[in-house]
This record gives C-alpha cells, sequence and structure tokens, in this order.
C-alpha cells in the first residue's frame, strides 16, 4: 500500500493514534537512522504536514507479513516496513520454533543487509542456539547450500533478490535446504506475534564465522557438475551489481572457461544498483551493457545473475540481434544437458512454465512433477534431479543445493553452448530439434502492476464468477480453481484454463510484488515433410506468437484492469 492509497479523512482521524504508535516504536528502535526518520515524520505529523502524516500513517498501517517467501518489503521505520526491530522479532520468532539447534546466517550486498544479519545472529545466539555467520556478502544459493553442508536445523539470508534497491528481505530454510512451506511459515508468524520489546531480547556475540574454506567447496562442488569436453566459448557476463561476479567468474576458471568478459560498471556490488532502472534481468533494458559488451568481443553467449545470484539469464546472438532466451527455453535447455548425460530421476517445474519439460522427461523416460510456484515446493519433490521456474530460476543440483542456483545454472549452459559450438550448433539450433520433436512451445505473461490491490482480488473473482468460454479463438476446455486444491496440489489463489490444441492460462496473484500475473503457453506443431526444416519450425513460431497475442488480447478484456 501507498500513501496516496490512503484516504485523507481516515489519516486525519486516527493520526494522533498513530503518533502514539509511532512514539512507541521509537522507545524500542536500536537504530539511530530509521529513529530519526521516524522523529521528523511524527513532528511533521503533529505539525499538519499531509504527506508526512500520510507517510506514517503508511508505516503503521500494517505490520509486515511472514510468509512462505519470509519477509520482504521497503526499508523504513515502523512494522510495516524493514528495519531492525521488525529482523529482530523475526530472528526471536524463529529462535522460539526452532527451540535450539544450529542455524546458518548469510546477506547480500543491500542496504542494511550485514546488520540485519548481525542482528539476527545475536538474538539468534542470545536464545541459545548455535549460530554460523557466512563470512561475507556471497550468493544465496551458498547460504542454501550452507544449511545442508553444515547440518544446521535452518538457514537465513538477508536479501530482497531483485527488487528495487530500496527493499530489502529476509528469507528461511529449513534443514533440509529447501524454503519454509505451510504450516511452518504460519507457525514461525505465530511465534514472531508473541515477541514483546526488543529491547528486552537477549543478545550473544558468540556466533562463528564461517570459514572462506566452506565458500571454496562450494565453488569447488559447482565447477565438479561439468564434465571434461570443450570451452571454446566467448562469455559476457553481468552480476547486476550483485554479489555473484567472484564466485561465478571463479567457477567458471576453474571449469576451465578462460574466455570471460564482466561488464565493468556492474562488476562491484552496489545496493543502488545505479545503471538499471530496476536490478531484474528479465526487465527491459537491464542487461544493455552485458548486451553491448557482447558486441565488443564477439561473445558467443551472454550470462546475467540478478543480485543474489540465485537466478540466470541468458542472451544468444543472431543474425538479427541479440535474443533473450526465456525462462521456458533455459529451463528445457538444461534439462535436456543433463538427460544426455544420464542424470536421473524426477524432472520438476511449476503450474506457471511450459509443458515442455513433461514431454522432454517422458521421452527420456524419466519422471515429471509439477507444483506450485515457487521453489519453496520444487525443492520438496521426492527423488528431484531438476527443477526450474519460468522466472529464471533453476535447480542443477539438489543433492547439494535444493534451491535455484544461478551459479550453476549459468556453469552448465556455458558447458552445453560450448559443446554445441564444437559441433558447429548452438542453443536455438537444439530449441529448433525439440520444436520439431515435440511441438513448438511458446510462452509468455501478461502483467497488471496496481496501486489498489483490492483490484486484483475483484479481477479474480469476475474470473471465477464468468469465466470466458474462448481466449484467441481457443476453446476454454477445462477451468480449474487452483483455490480449492487437488489430490496433486495444495490450495493457491489462482486459475487455471485449459484451452483447445494444448494451450493454456494460469491467472494468480503475485507473492512478491503488486501485480496480477498471467502465464500463456500455446503448441504449435512443426509440419513433417517440409524440405526446409528451419523454415518450419519459423512458421511454427509465427503461429504460435499471433495465437499468444490473440489469448493476451482477450484475456486483458477479461480481466477489466
Amino acid at each position: 500500500m501507498s500513501p496516496n492509497d490512503l484516504d485523507s479523512a481516515l489519516i486525519d482521524s486516527l493520526i494522533d493514534s498513530v503518533i502514539d504508535s509511532a512514539r512507541g516504536w521509537l522507545d524500542d528502535d536500536p537504530d539511530p537512522a530509521t529513529r530519526a526518520e521516524l522523529s521528523s515524520l511524527v513532528d511533521r505529523s503533529a505539525a499538519g504536514d499531509a504527506a508526512a502524516a500520510a507517510e506514517l500513517a503508511d508505516c503503521f498501517s500494517g505490520v509486515l507479513e511472514f510468509g512462505t517467501a519470509g519477509l520482504r518489503g521497503r526499508l523504513g521505520p515502523g512494522p510495516n516496513r524493514m528495519n531492525r526491530v521488525v529482523v529482530a522479532r523475526a530472528a526471536a520468532g524463529l529462535a522460539a520454533y526452532l527451540g535450539g539447534g544450529s542455524v546458518v546466517v548469510g546477506y547480500d550486498a543491500r542496504h542494511n543487509s550485514e546488520r540485519f544479519a548481525l542482528d539476527t545472529a545475536e538474538i539468534l545466539a542470545g536464545a541459545g542456539l548455535t549460530v554460523h555467520l557466512l563470512p561475507r556478502p556471497l550468493p544465496t544459493p551458498v547460504l542454501a547450500y550452507a544449511v545442508r553442508e553444515l547440518g544446521c536445523a535452518a538457514g537465513v539470508m538477508v536479501t530482497a533478490s531483485h527488487n528495487p534497491p530500496q527493499d530489502n528481505g529476509y528469507k528461511v530454510y529449513l534443514g533440509d535446504g529447501s524454503q519454509i512451506v505451510p504450516p511452518a511459515d504460519t507457525e514461525i508468524a505465530a511465534a514472531i506475534a508473541a515477541v514483546g520489546t526488543v529491547a528486552d531480547l537477549p543478545r550473544a556475540t558468540t556466533s562463528r564465522r564461517v570459514d572462506e574454506a566452506l565458500v571454496d567447496r562450494y565453488a569447488d562442488t559447482v565447477a565438479a557438475l561439468v564434465d571434461d569436453g570443450p570451452r571454446d566459448l566467448r562469455i559476457a557476463y553481468t552480476p547486476l551489481h550483485g554479489v555473484g561476479a567472484d564466485t561465478l567468474t571463479r567457477v567458471l576458471e576453474t571449469a576451465g572457461f578462460d574466455s570471460v568478459s564482466v561488464v565493468a560498471a556492474q562488476e562491484a556490488p552496489d545496493p543502488d544498483f545505479p545503471t538499471v532502472s530496476f536490478p531484474n534481468p528479465e526487465e527491459d533494458g537491464a542487461l544493455d551493457l552485458a548486451l553491448a559488451l557482447a558486441d565488443e568481443a564477439s561473445a558467443d553467449l551472454v550470462v546475467a545473475n540478478d543480485p543474489d545470484a540465485d537466478r540466470c539469464a541468458a542472451a544468444v546472438p543472431t543474425p538479427t540481434g541479440w535474443r533473450m532466451l526465456r525462462g521456458d527455453e533455459v529451463g528445457v535447455l538444461l534439462a535436456t544437458h543433463l538427460l544426455q548425460r544420464g542424470t536421473r530421476g524426477t524432472f520438476a517445474t511449476t503450474i506457471v512454465s511450459s509443458s515442455l519439460l513433461g514431454k522432454v522427461a517422458a521421452a527420456a523416460g524419466q519422471s515429471f512433477a509439477e507444483t506450485l510456484t515457487g521453489f519453496k515446493w520444487i525443492g520438496r519433490v521426492d527423488g528431484l534431479a531438476f527443477g526450474y521456474e519460468e522466472a529464471l530460476g533453476y535447480c542443477c543440483d539438489p543433492e547439494h543445493v535444493r534451491d535455484k542456483d544461478g551459479v550453476s545454472a549459468a556453469l552448465l549452459l556455458c558447458e552445453l553452448a560450448a559443446s554445441l559450438r564444437a559441433e558447429g550448433r548452438t542453443l536455438l539450433d537444439l530449441l529448433d530439434d525439440l520444436a520439431r520433436e515435440h511441438g513448438l512451445h511458446a510462452t509468455d505473461q501478461l502483467s497488471v502492476r496496481v496501486d489498489d490491490l483490492t483490484l486484483i482480488g475483484d479481477a479474480m473473482e469476475r474470473l471465477r464468477a464468468s469465466p470466458p468460454a474462448t481466449l484467441g479463438g481457443l476453446d476454454v476446455a477445462r477451468v480449474d480453481d487452483l483455490a480449492r486444491g487437488s489430490a496433486d496440489l495444495p490450495p493457491t489463489d489462482g486459475l487455471r484454463f485449459s484451452l483447445a490444441d494444448g494451450a493454456r492460462v494460469v491467472v494468480r496473484p503475485s507473492g512478491t510484488e503488486p501485480k496480477l500475473k498471467c502465464y500463456l503457453e500455446v503448441v504449435v506443431p512443426v509440419e513433417a515433410g517440409v524440405t526446409d526444416r528451419v523454415d518450419a519450425v519459423e512458421a511454427a513460431r509465427i503461429s504460435a506468437a499471433t495465437r499468444l497475442d490473440a489469448i493476451r488480447s482477450d484475456l486483458g478484456l477479461a480481466l477489466g484492469l
């Protein structure tokens, strides 16, 4: 909720109460920066400053909720912001939930990440737990690796991943190295709600800084994922001002890739992310500097991590310029690569990802699983061999990192690209092979960002009450209300539309942003017997794009947003 969302009359009627709450918060806040910010808001609000009153009211309009993604929100004072009070309460609640054992704590390079990690370590230690603190800002997958490597009961990673610079977050893992799922999230949230005054929480400085040897073991474990083989590949890379550069370049070098160019302006961690408008490799323009560097270096492949390096993006050269690969494309490429190398087990993805992975796994005689959105679900698939989600997250080594890992994904994609290049082929050639075998699977998204969250609920209710009979000229064969759950999936707020010809649409509210997200897929056969096989795939691609455009248009009208 933004300050503008709050009705001015309501602000006026509640401002005295909010000021009282803010003054009580000041007494419990150990951070001089947020105390000063809050004191200013209180003084200006009391003096009649409407803008300050609106901001103050928003800071105290609710409590930053602890869920399956942990905590994530804007930095600032009050219970509806990320700050040292909120973090201290989260740490105390987690300690109460665990009751004992050991916890490893990691952090990225965002504003206040190290401070939040130190507070967490001190409070966990004060509650009697053994605490391991990672040695410096590191990628999230290093934390996920450390949970299992150190035999911990839980792990905490202070990061907001690819959120804007004004945000931070708090992600919790349990002892299996996977992110928390219900009912653990609600039980931890209840324990947090029971925490009293932060100033009264016992603290201890007995946490142990993890030796760099653990980071070495992680890097060596990732580098060992690739086999001996071709390494003639020119790579352009960007960590987008995050913490991935040191780890990924080291892994690539250990694995034998010695032609790596890094975007200098984005190489060092910078919590302000000054060269991008939004530090998410999926966003338009985020990889402009990497693509420019790729042109200068005549690169064969561009890879990018998001700021905490748990995601990996890729771009490939074409005769008309660089083409970003979709998450579904990278996912099926990595799966195909692992299958060709003999990886066995369950290949998993989410209900909003492409259906192609299931067909590729079946053709190789391997099992397939479909989960709800998020690696908190993928990581818990029995017998997991590989998992991915369309939002650029890939789990290539679940034995060691049972979460998405942008470092191992980038390395394996480079290995595949180098192997294909040695054969005179490209990643796009392999995608065309898959299209000829299984049909051209094309995916797209329609995302609607809102200022008023009630608009999302209203749109979902409209779709439930009056689902469209057709989308993009394709009949809607079935509508599944995901809120009801099923034998295979726990309930979640979402709708799945199964269309004619294998197409599908999934609509759900985002779990981390004020967005309604719609995931589209169409499947177009590649005509057999056509002399020019490349033209046949391209014809299917054009047909798929037309179908996706028509579905997107009809869906936008049905949403009414």
